[in-house]
C-alpha cells in the first residue's frame, strides 16, 4: 500500500501546478466539448451521404428486398439528423449554462435549499448530494422535448415505437425515483471516503465502486428491472430445451431463463445474460423470439455464451476498473485547487475549501476528450469480443462434439440477418464512424468474419 501511494504522490508532484497556476480552465473545457462535438458532427457528416445507396452492399443485397432496404436508408437518415441537430442543441445548451455560471449558482440553491432543512454549510455532504440533484433534475429538463421527439416522432414515423404518453411519464417519474433512492446513498458513501481516508482515498474508493458493482449484481434484475418491464420464466417448447442443453453441455450455471416484454416499449430486440459467476440467468426478448426461429435464436444465445467463455464480462470489468483508478490517480491535484474553482465562477469562500463533488465535477469536464479517446479504445476490445464470440458459436461442434452443433454459424448469420432487417439497421457504415460509436462490427464485417471461420473449421477437418 505504501508503494502504491508513494507512486500516487509522484503524479501529483507533476500536477502540483493545477493548485497554483491561474489557467482558463473554464475556456478550455468549452473547447475541449466543443471539439469533441464538431468531430461528432464530423463523423455524421462523413456517414450521411453512405444514406443516399440505393442498393445494400453485395454480402446483403439476397437479405434485403428494395423495400426494406429503402426503409432502413431512410431511417439511418432521419437519425442522422435528429442526431446532428441534437447533438449541437445539447452542446450550445451546455455551453451556455457553463459561460453563465451554472454550477455556481446550482450549489448556491443547494446550499440554499439545505438551509430551509436547518443544515448549514458545515455539512457539506447533505449540501453535495443536493447539488447533484439540482444539476440532475434541471439539466434533463431542457432534454425532454428531445426525448420526446425521439420517441414519439422519429421512433413512431418507422413503427418501432410502442411507448405510450402514460408510460413514457411513469418511465421518467421511476427513473427520477431510482437516482434518489440510490444515488443518495451512493453520493454520501463515495464523498465519506474522501473525508475519512483523505488524499490516500484511492485504493479505498477503488474498493468501494467493485463493492457497489457486486451489489448491483443483486439489485437489478431483482428490484430495478421488474419497474419497467415484466420478466415472464420462458415456456416450455423446443427454444427452452435447445437452450437449456446447450447451457448444460458448456456447464453454464444456468439459474433462470426469462422472457421480457421488451415490445412493451419498442419492436427492437435484443438477448443477454448476468448473474454471478455461480448463478447466471438468461433474459431473451419477446421480440427475438417473435422475429426468429428457435434455432436462431439458440444460435445467438451460443453468441451471447461464447463471451461467457472467454470471460469478457470479467475482463471488461478489470479494464473498466483501471480506467476508474486511471481517473482517481490523477483526481488530487483537483481535489485542493482553490483556481479552478474560481475559474468557474464560484466564489471566493467556496473555492478555498474546494467541495470534494465540485472538484470532482469539474474534473471530469476537464476530462472530456480523454474520454473520448478511451471509448474509442474500448470499442476497438468490444468488436474483437464479438468476433471471438461469434468463432466459438461456429466452434460448438468441434467444442462439444455434438452434430447438430456443425450449422451453428450459419444460424446465427440468419439471425443476425433477420435482426438487422426487422430493426432496420444500417448497412453502409463509415469505418471512422464505426470505430468511434459502436461497439460491435457491421453485419458485413460479421457475415464475412463467420464465413471465414467455416472455412478454417472445414480446413481443419480435412
Amino acid at each position: 500500500m505504501d508503494f502504491l501511494h508513494t507512486q500516487l504522490e509522484h503524479i501529483q508532484r507533476h500536477l502540483a501546478f493545477v493548485a497554483v497556476d491561474p489557467i482558463d480552465w473554464k475556456l478550455a473545457v468549452q473547447g475541449f466539448s466543443w471539439t469533441v462535438t464538431l468531430f461528432e458532427t464530423y463523423l455524421l457528416l462523413r456517414q450521411y451521404p453512405l444514406y443516399s445507396k440505393t442498393e445494400p452492399p453485395p454480402a446483403l443485397a439476397s437479405h434485403f428486398d428494395p423495400n426494406v432496404f429503402k426503409k432502413s436508408q431512410d431511417y439511418g437518415r432521419d437519425k442522422a439528423k435528429f442526431a446532428l441537430v441534437s447533438g449541437l442543441l445539447k452542446q450550445s445548451l451546455d455551453s451556455a449554462l457553463l459561460h453563465f455560471g451554472f454550477y455556481a449558482w446550482s450549489w448556491g440553491v443547494a446550499g440554499w435549499l439545505t438551509g430551509l432543512a436547518g443544515f448549514g454549510p458545515e455539512y457539506e455532504i447533505t449540501q453535495s448530494i443536493v447539488f447533484v440533484f439540482v444539476l440532475y433534475f434541471l439539466s434533463t429538463i431542457p432534454a425532454l422535448p428531445l426525448q420526446v421527439y425521439g420517441t414519439f416522432v422519429l421512433e413512431e414515423k418507422h413503427g418501432f415505437n410502442k411507448t405510450t404518453p402514460g408510460l413514457f411519464v411513469t418511465d421518467m417519474l421511476k427513473g427520477w425515483a431510482l437516482a434518489i433512492v440510490l444515488g443518495s446513498p451512493f453520493l454520501a458513501a463515495f464523498l465519506h471516503i474522501f473525508k475519512w481516508a483523505g488524499d490516500r482515498f484511492v485504493p479505498w474508493l477503488m474498493a468501494f465502486m467493485i463493492t457497489f458493482q457486486l451489489i448491483m449484481v443483486f439489485i437489478y434484475p431483482t428490484v430495478i428491472q421488474p419497474l419497467f418491464n415484466k420478466l415472464s420464466p420462458l415456456k416450455p417448447g423446443e427454444l427452452r430445451s435447445r437452450i437449456e442443453l446447450l447451457a448444460s453441455k458448456l456447464k453454464f450455471p444456468l439459474k433462470h431463463l426469462y422472457e421480457i416484454d421488451g415490445s412493451k416499449r419498442s419492436s427492437h430486440s435484443n438477448a443477454y445474460f448476468f448473474g454471478l459467476p455461480w448463478s447466471k440467468h438468461i433474459v431473451i426478448f419477446d421480440t427475438l423470439i417473435q422475429q426468429n426461429q428457435p434455432d436462431e435464436v439458440e444460435a445467438v444465445l451460443a453468441h451471447e455464451l461464447g463471451h461467457w467463455y472467454y470471460y469478457h464480462p470479467a475482463k471488461l470489468m478489470i479494464i473498466s476498473q483501471f480506467h476508474i483508478f486511471t481517473i482517481l490517480a490523477l483526481f488530487p491535484a483537483f481535489l485542493h485547487a482553490p483556481p479552478v474553482l474560481a475559474a468557474f465562477d464560484f466564489p471566493r469562500e467556496v473555492a478555498a475549501h474546494s467541495p470534494t463533488i465540485i472538484a470532482f465535477t469539474l474534473f471530469q469536464m476537464i476530462l472530456t476528450p480523454l474520454e473520448a479517446f478511451v471509448s474509442i479504445g474500448m470499442n476497438a476490445i468490444s468488436r474483437s469480443f464479438e468476433y471471438q464470440a461469434d468463432r466459438f458459436a461456429c466452434e460448438l461442434e468441434e467444442k462439444l462434439q455434438h452434430e447438430d452443433m456443425k450449422d451453428m454459424g450459419d444460424r446465427l448469420g440468419h439471425a443476425l440477418t433477420t435482426i438487422h432487417v426487422k430493426n432496420l439497421s444500417t448497412v453502409w457504415v463509415d469505418w471512422l464512424y464505426s470505430a468511434y460509436h459502436h461497439s460491435h462490427p457491421t453485419l458485413t464485417e460479421r457475415l464475412r468474419g463467420l464465413e471465414s471461420y467455416k472455412v478454417e473449421i472445414q480446413k481443419k477437418k480435412k
